[in-house]
């Protein structure tokens, strides 16, 4: 079996593996919590704590999913608001776990109404023993407007939150941004201008995922009637890694600290986020799905990641991607490569001919006496539709080429 260093340093603090719960269901009380750090998961979110006078009454039912042709949820709806215990309680959990595990990292969630909340939050959290704090300003289904994902979408608001935060603690702050706005840069430097010592992106997006088509309604249905609310899952992971690529590039914010959040359910979605820019990662909705123990799936793939890739340490890869991806009015437009299939994979089944004829260029065409397709290169224009409709992977990259005039080996294009 392959071993590999997985510790990495986050904002000063010494994580075994990168791997936590992120703020949710998955990390709600002292025995959920205790079970996960068991399993081996490097540390744990605890569950929003909201302050004293902010009661939480949950609806039920309260989830929903989104599935494509039979395959487990892609999308996962979640109308779920922050922990139901009692502060008293959940300040007890919190010291107890630190107590047990003092070599696992407890992070506490919290979320204030006004400055007297957040600061005050802080310091019990703080007196409780937790690692460090991460502010919850991007919660996208609370009831009340001067909390979450509305507070999340403005900057002024964010700065002042953790300014209020900072005076309550001397432990590092994580400020978690919401999806729901059209660039994450100027919350981000407004939340450390306020204080904030790094980021954790993103969190749920708002949505409705199915509507009962009998009762028009959407779902899940609480006696009746519907609401919009946070969605997560492997078919948020592209928006994440998104908006944890544009804050690594953003101006003055190259070193920034991120736990990645986002559709995190195996070792190659981990190390999708780290390569972007993220030092440590939360999951949440894989947990729901398999369960704690999708950890030992994800250390043991990283580690082999690491393996061959030759590093000794995981922070050597954080955000190496991001020099490859750049706006898009800076990619070559002179590049084409055709796609080329290999006739003995190919089933003749007639999809990427469909694809290509209905939805691409017509480049596709059909051989009768073969019953199997082949490229019209006057025709293509290299998108690739067809290899992604393969359903037997059939179909991949095959000659490149570049207009008259440009200088270079066609076949050094190709990465």
């Amino acid at each position: 079996m392959i071993k590999k260093d997985l510790s990495i340093d986050f904002l000063g603090v010494h994580f075994e593996n990168p791997f936590c719960l992120s703020s949710s269901p998955v990390g709600n009380n002292y025995e959920m919590c205790k079970k996960a750090f068991e399993t081996g998961w490097g540390g744990i979110v605890f569950k929003t704590i909201p302050p004293t006078h902010f009661k939480i009454d949950e609806v039920s039912p309260r989830f929903d999913a989104l599935t494509k042709e039979g395959t487990p949820f892609v999308g996962f709806k979640n109308m779920e608001q922050l922990s139901e215990w009692t502060l008293e309680q959940n300040l007890i959990d919190i010291k107890r776990l630190k107590t047990e595990f003092p070599n696992k990292v407890l992070i506490a969630s919290i979320m204030g109404e006004n400055d007297e909340d957040w600061e005050e939050l802080a310091r019990l959290v703080t007196e409780a023993g937790a690692d460090m704090i991460e502010m919850n300003l991007s919660c996208p289904q609370m009831t009340s407007h001067t909390m979450g994902s509305d507070v999340g979408s403005n900057a002024e608001l964010c700065k002042r939150d953790c300014i209020a935060v900072k005076k309550g603690t001397n432990i590092p702050v994580i400020a978690k941004m919401t999806p729901n706005i059209t660039d994450m840069v100027p919350i981000a430097k407004a939340c450390l201008e306020g204080g904030a010592d790094g980021i954790s992106a993103i969190n749920t997006i708002k949505s409705i995922c199915n509507i009962d088509l009998d009762r028009k309604v959407g779902l899940p249905i609480v006696n009746g009637k519907s609401s919009i609310s946070g969605y997560s899952g492997k078919a948020v992971k592209p928006v994440a890694l998104r908006f944890i690529q544009q804050l690594r590039s953003a101006d003055g914010l190259h070193d920034l600290a991120i736990s990645g959040i986002g559709g995190i359910e195996t070792w190659r979605d981990a190390a999708e986020f780290i390569l972007v820019g993220a030092s440590t990662l939360q999951v949440t909705t894989g947990i729901m799905q398999y369960g704690y123990r999708i950890v030992e799936d994800l250390k043991n793939g990283l580690m082999h990641y690491m393996e061959e890739q030759g590093v000794d340490k995981l922070s050597d890869l954080v955000g190496l991607a991001n020099g490859n991806l750049i706006p898009p009015e800076k990619l070559d437009r002179d590049y084409k490569v055709y796609p080329e299939i290999d006739r003995d994979k190919c089933i003749g089944c007639g999809r990427c001919y469909i694809s290509c004829f209905d939805g691409a260029h017509q480049a596709m065409q059909w051989d009768y006496d073969e019953r199997k397709p082949y490229c019209d290169k006057e025709r293509c224009v290299g998108c690739h539709l067809c290899a992604l409709v393969c359903p037997v992977k059939a179909i991949s990259k095959g000659e490149v080429v570049l207009k008259p005039g440009r200088s270079g080996r066609p076949e050094d294009k190709l990465v």
